[in-house]
C-alpha cells in the first residue's frame, strides 16, 4: 500500500526564521511560502533530493498547529507523509483494519495539489501519517 515517503513536517513558530536556518546554514533549497487556509497552515518545502522537508507554521488561531506549538514552544517534528497508488482504497483498507482516519475522512486537497488523508497517531506509534495519493 505504502509508497514512498513524500516528507517530513516540522512545525515551527517562525516560518522566516525556519526557512532561513535550512537556506543559510545548510545551504538547502527552499519554495516560496504557500497558505493552505483549509488546513489552517502556511507552509514551505525543503527538496532533499530523495524527499522533502516541509516547514509548517500556523495559519489563525484554530490552526492544529497552534496546539502543537503551545505544546513544543521551539516547534518539533509534527507529522509523516507516505505516497499512495489510490487513497480511497487505503483509505477503506486501512479503516477495515480498524485504523482512525481524522476529520470526516474524504479527502482534501493537500499543499501539492493531491487528496491527502491523515490518521490518528494512536494508531502508528505516536505518530501522525498523512497520506498523499501519488
Amino acid at each position: 500500500m505504502l509508497g514512498r515517503l513524500n516528507h517530513v513536517a516540522i512545525a515551527v513558530p517562525d516560518l522566516a526564521a525556519a526557512a532561513a536556518v535550512y537556506r543559510d546554514t545548510l545551504g538547502a533549497r527552499v519554495t516560496a511560502p504557500q497558505a493552505l487556509p483549509e488546513h489552517g497552515v502556511t507552509v514551505v518545502f525543503i527538496d532533499v533530493g530523495n524527499t522533502k522537508i516541509e516547514l509548517l507554521e500556523p495559519l489563525g488561531d484554530a490552526s492544529p498547529i497552534t496546539a502543537f506549538l503551545a505544546k513544543n514552544p521551539s516547534g518539533g517534528m509534527h507529522h509523516v507523509c507516505y505516497e499512495v497508488a489510490d487513497i480511497l482504497a487505503a483509505r477503506d483498507s486501512l479503516k477495515a483494519a480498524g485504523a482512525r482516519v481524522l476529520g470526516d475522512g474524504q479527502p482534501r486537497i493537500g499543499a501539492h495539489g493531491k487528496p491527502v488523508l491523515f490518521l490518528h497517531p494512536k494508531d502508528f506509534q505516536g505518530t501522525l501519517v498523512e497520506l498523499e495519493q501519488s
